[in-house]
């Protein structure tokens, strides 16, 4: 399996994301609004994929007689959508950082590098080929390094879940004051 492959695809993603909001900027001679079709369209898809971050991946992890493929491919997933998507909103903003909104793509940044922090001190955890934390480790210094990197997962775990939690408390109340501000009041 290719390590990181993950991140070539996410890559590659916001690369087809870019070049179609190019496109669109290109067309119209202009940034593509966030409240226009294009804008609400990449807001709508990328909020969807970070709603998908954080909810199927937490629930395939504490769902342990479920079998809906492996946590390593689920793990992948997360990483793919909690890229991805925050990228979409970003390009929704119309390089606007004011108000909520602003607040929401802060919280998104935050999130996201907290994500490549985890990461990585998820790939210093000794794992055997199947991916699971070696339990053979023998070595004292190895079974410290073990024993500090899961203390340091443990410490990341307990800051990114409730970043997660207040991101979407406030994107949630982003989308119910641009419905109601744009809509309801129209």
């Amino acid at each position: 399996m290719l390590r990181g492959k993950e991140l070539l695809l996410a890559f590659l993603a916001c690369l087809v994301i870019a070049a179609s909001y190019g496109g669109v900027l290109l067309f119209t001679q202009s940034i593509p609004a966030a409240s226009g079709f294009y804008g609400h369209l990449i807001g709508v898809l990328g909020f969807l994929l970070m709603l998908m971050t954080e909810t199927l991946y937490s629930l395939r992890k504490r769902s342990r007689a479920a079998r809906w493929g492996r946590m390593a491919d689920w793990l992948q997933f997360h990483i793919f959508t909690g890229i991805v998507g925050p990228f979409m909103v970003l390009l929704h903003s119309s390089w606007k950082f004011n108000g909520l909104a602003g607040v929401t793509l802060l919280m998104t940044g935050i999130v996201v590098l907290s994500g490549f922090i985890g990461r990585y001190i998820y790939t210093r955890i000794p794992r055997t080929a199947d991916g699971l934390e070696d339990p053979g480790l023998t070595a004292i210094m190895k079974a410290s390094a073990l024993a500090n990197a899961r203390r340091l997962m443990a410490l990341w775990h307990a800051v990114h879940i409730p970043l997660g939690m207040a991101l979407f408390t406030a994107a949630f109340a982003h989308i119910l004051g641009a419905l109601y501000y744009a809509t309801l009041l129209r």
